[in-house]
């Protein structure tokens, strides 16, 4: 059974300071993009703490709903791994176990939900974006669409996610739209996202590039391709996305499945900084920030929601212009750190979840490395300070064993001896090359010599 999102009235709104300052920068971008019309806020404390709307923006400007494109790519991603989560499937299935008839029986599911199944950007037939859709039958999925080996390279492909959100149909036995409706947006407390414009709704524009005059786009359904990019919103609903990724899950995903999304899987080797693609989600780096979202667009709509899991901050746009705006999320999030940084929980004391006298410095061969418990009952094992070295977090098991979290010891079991660590293999000893510790391959009986 959901609960609905516990969305904050009023988040503490940022300071007059940092208004302006947000002000200055969307002010600035819907400007010089030449939007028609551009609402942005930032996000904390689970809603909205600022937001504005410049250009022809009907009011409440929170209230209005545009075009997401491809941030519908996250809500498809959380209905398949809710499905995975309830064991109706694994992320390792092909896809021919659950959607048969495709030439991309053999790839995985998983494979899909971050682009690494090499399936054609775009689907067959006219511009998907453009031309009303049809049935996966009428779409006419063909060899020619895969396009490259699976899990050899990330590409993008919108065609993927219209194939995933076929999966969830046919696995919920009801639409794309009603399943992702009853399973992620009304439990967020999304009810101004639909699947296609509700009053008040922008009206979707290309802006001529030479001449300050538009042409409205069209808009319609787009079919089986629903699930790559169908939804609309508002600025506040964009916003509970924001928190969704933020931690405020409202049990629509377990904790731990919403970190598992944020693991990188696909890197987009394109991207002019470090970019890659997790489950339906975008992971960036940017300005040493690794932020996680989605950017969306659709012929007469930009979209982008991105949060700072660190900071606990997000932040959310929304145009109604084919291209030229550039990304705005990214220097919001910029703006709001410089000016208002987090002022983190205070240190307290916590019990160890291991006996101290396990931690500390212990070695692998020569190498020294040091155990040591971190907040929220985990175990660290990484090299000394200043030496490089692979290094890892581990939660524990029912059984007494230790999981690897991240790094390179990800999915590897720990094992705590008195005298030993083992990791995989690897056994880390009190001293070097201990020979009272069962180190592989033995200890030379001469020791250490000169």
């Amino acid at each position: 059974m959901w609960r609905l999102a516990t969305v904050a009235v009023m988040p503490e709104p940022v300071l007059p300071s940092t208004a302006r300052l947000l002000l200055a920068r969307t002010a600035r971008v819907q400007r010089d993009g030449r939007a028609p019309s551009l609402v942005a806020g930032v996000v904390r404390d689970g809603g909205l703490a600022w937001s504005a709307g410049r250009g022809a923006v009907a009011e409440p400007h929170t209230d209005v709903q545009y075009r997401l494109g491809s941030i519908s790519k996250t809500v498809t991603a959380v209905v398949v791994l809710r499905l995975r989560d309830e064991g109706l499937l694994r992320l390792d299935d092909p896809l021919e176990q659950h959607l048969p008839g495709t030439p991309f029986g053999d790839r995985t599911v998983g494979q899909l939900l971050s682009h690494l199944a090499g399936a054609s950007a775009e689907s067959p037939g006219g511009w998907w974006e453009r031309t009303p859709g049809g049935t996966l039958d009428e779409l006419g999925v063909a060899d020619r669409d895969v396009v490259l080996g699976a899990a050899r390279r990330f590409h993008y492909s919108n065609l993927g996610f219209g194939l995933l959100g076929e999966l969830v149909a046919r696995q919920r036995g009801r639409s794309w739209e009603e399943a992702v409706t009853a399973e992620v947006l009304a439990p967020l407390g999304m009810a101004r996202t639909t699947p296609r414009p509700v009053a008040p709704a922008a009206e979707g524009f290309a802006v001529h590039p030479w001449a300050d005059v538009v042409l409205p786009e069209p808009e319609h359904h787009a079919g089986v391709m629903a699930a790559a990019g169908q939804l609309w919103a508002t600025l506040a609903d964009l916003g509970r996305v924001a928190a969704f990724l933020l931690g405020d899950t409202a049990d629509v995903l377990d904790p731990a499945t919403l970190e598992e999304m944020t693991v990188p899987a696909g890197v987009d080797s394109s991207a002019p900084g470090w970019s890659s693609y997790g489950l339906g989600v975008q992971v960036v780096r940017v300005d040493g920030r690794t932020l996680v979202g989605h950017g969306g667009s659709m012929p007469g709509f930009l979209a982008g929601v991105f949060v700072d899991r660190e900071e606990q901050t997000g932040a959310v746009s929304l145009a109604n212009a084919t291209s030229g705006v550039d990304p705005l999320v990214f220097g919001l999030l910029a703006d709001l750190r410089g000016a208002e940084p987090r002022i983190v929980e205070p240190w307290v004391p916590a019990p160890s979840p291991v006996p101290l006298e396990s931690l500390g410095v212990w070695f692998w061969g020569p190498a020294p490395y040091v155990l040591r418990a971190v907040a929220g009952g985990l175990l660290h094992l990484g090299p000394l300070p200043g030496r490089s070295g692979r290094a890892s977090r581990f939660t524990r098991r029912d059984d007494g064993t230790w999981l690897g979290l991240d790094g390179y010891f990800a999915g590897e079991t720990l094992r705590i001896a008195a005298d030993h660590l083992d990791l995989d293999t690897f056994v880390f000893t009190r001293t070097p090359y201990d020979p009272d510790a069962p180190v592989p391959g033995g200890v030379d009986e001469g020791g250490w010599r000169s």
